[in-house]
């Protein structure tokens, strides 16, 4: 085996016997990365010299005292495109950011600095985290390393991409309606949606700040639980940011699902669900009931309003948080204008693309006088209905469990022309972010060779649980592995 087809786990161990050397890990990677980028196109940049550096930076420390690094010090990592980071382009996959170096480090990537890992690039995205497929980035499309005719899924499909193709080890994605276990999904990979504010939003560039958290991707559960470990926690920086314990997540790994009560809602296994994709997930489930689980039904009613809210809530504050981009202070500026308004409307039409445009349109539409009322605060009643629906639902079952998406991943271009048919895509995940609850996505077989994901539900700050019923989904399928591209 390469380097790079090793877990994170298994190379930790490997980097603490000097089985290998960071810098030999790294060059892995990059090696990877040059072999398939031209296919997959999981990253914006890389910085071979960067990463190579801080490696043999590892390598220094883990020859002098390993025991006193931490367990992932030496191990590549991806980061999409979002997250602030310092000294390195951080473009949001839009020709409004194509030239922004941020001045400063996100909290996540202090936390992953701090750690010793090794950042091999920034990784594509959709244009401000706006999409359901990697298309609406500026630069370029991301292909899935399973089929490269189909979409990686969004707007996090760099990050699952690059980590289902061994271009990264494990990575860094952002997610506020199912960006993280949609592409995590559709790739076959692992992908943790944290509870709102368990890790600080403090340098990610803000698409709907009610909604955003940036969480782990990796190709097994164990990795996703030790950079979750290394993420999460509270930060001054972010008034949303949650004072709690976190546990060592990997440590407390457990398989055991004797007694675990798993919440089936009928409204996430209807109408628009594959039968084939509802299929594979009820499988699993069984399986997990012969192990000892309980499969409880329950109702989420207000679930057929979900992805309306969504957009209404996520529109607006998308509205109001791009208006900082205005060709002033940092980014793209028109070259030709006549006035300070000339200036702001030309810079903005050209500086955004499409979905964005729609999306800060409809946002103004819903907060404008006359229109609030009818839309914005009756999708923030909704939003409070599915918070009671849930909160009801856990007091008869531990997590909830529902296919990740409602199918497998489609073709490049094939909704590109239909929004509302890219929008439906999200229909699965998009409560969890409305009632800022945690969600994971693990592979639960596949359809027509293409990957299938299991989302489990769980209460606030239940990570624990949704690690370890997801860990006792690999045990009966396996680790993922890097994908033959």
């Amino acid at each position: 085996m390469e380097l790079y087809e090793y877990s994170a786990h298994e190379l930790s161990k490997m980097l603490s016997e000097k089985k290998c050397s960071s810098e030999e890990l790294t060059k892995s990677v990059l090696d990877r990365a040059a072999a398939t980028e031209d296919k997959v196109g999981a990253y914006l940049s890389i910085c071979d010299e960067r990463a190579l550096a801080k490696a043999r930076e590892v390598d220094e420390k883990l020859a002098k005292n390993s025991s006193s690094l931490h367990q992932l010090a030496g191990i590549p990592i991806g980061i999409k495109d979002n997250i602030s980071t310092k000294d390195w382009l951080t473009t949001c996959a839009s020709k409004m950011l194509y030239n922004y170096v941020p001045p400063f480090d996100a909290f996540v990537m202090n936390k992953v600095n701090a750690a010793d890992m090794v950042v091999t690039g920034k990784l594509n995205m959709d244009e401000f985290a706006m999409g359901s497929s990697t298309e609406n980035s500026y630069f370029k499309k991301t292909h899935n390393p399973h089929n490269l005719d189909c979409v990686p899924g969004g707007s996090s499909g760099g990050s699952a991409a690059a980590v289902a193709a061994g271009s990264a080890v494990i990575s860094l994605g952002s997610d506020t309606g199912g960006s993280i276990r949609m592409p995590a999904s559709y790739c076959g990979v692992v992908g943790l949606k944290p509870t709102y504010g368990s890790v600080s939003r403090y340098g990610l560039v803000a698409f709907a700040s009610s909604l955003d958290q940036i969480g782990p991707m990796a190709r097994n559960v164990t990795d996703t639980a030790m950079l979750y470990s290394v993420i999460c926690g509270h930060d001054d920086m972010d008034s949303t940011s949650a004072e709690h314990e976190y546990p060592d997540f990997a440590a407390n790994l457990n398989s055991d699902v004797k007694g675990l009560k798993i919440g089936i809602p009928a409204e996430y296994f209807g109408e628009g669900v594959d039968d084939s994709v509802k299929e594979s997930v009820m499988n699993t489930v069984r399986e997990l009931e012969k192990q000892g689980a309980e499969i409880v039904e329950i109702s989420l009613p207000s679930t057929k309003y979900a992805l309306n809210a969504y957009y209404i809530i996520s529109s607006a504050e998308a509205s109001s948080n791009l208006a900082r981009f205005d060709g002033v202070k940092y980014g793209y500026r028109t070259e030709n204008y006549e006035s300070l308004i000339d200036m702001y409307e030309k810079t903005r039409s050209e500086g955004f693309g499409d979905e964005v445009k729609r999306r800060i349109m409809l946002g103004t539409f819903v907060l404008s006088s006359g229109f609030f009322d009818a839309y914005y605060k009756k999708a923030k009643l909704v939003a409070l209905e599915i918070v009671k629906e849930f909160n009801a639902a856990f007091e008869k079952c531990d997590v909830i469990a529902t296919p990740a998406t409602p199918g497998t991943a489609f073709k490049l271009g094939e909704n590109m022309g239909d929004p509302t048919k890219m929008y439906a895509a999200d229909i699965c995940t998009v409560t969890v972010n409305i009632a800022g609850l945690p969600a994971i996505s693990v592979p639960c077989g596949k359809v027509n060779n293409m990957p299938v994901g299991l989302q489990f539900i769980g209460r606030k700050f239940s990570e624990q649980t949704l690690l370890n019923t997801a860990f006792s989904v690999e045990k009966l399928n396996g680790e993922a592995k890097p994908v033959n591209v």
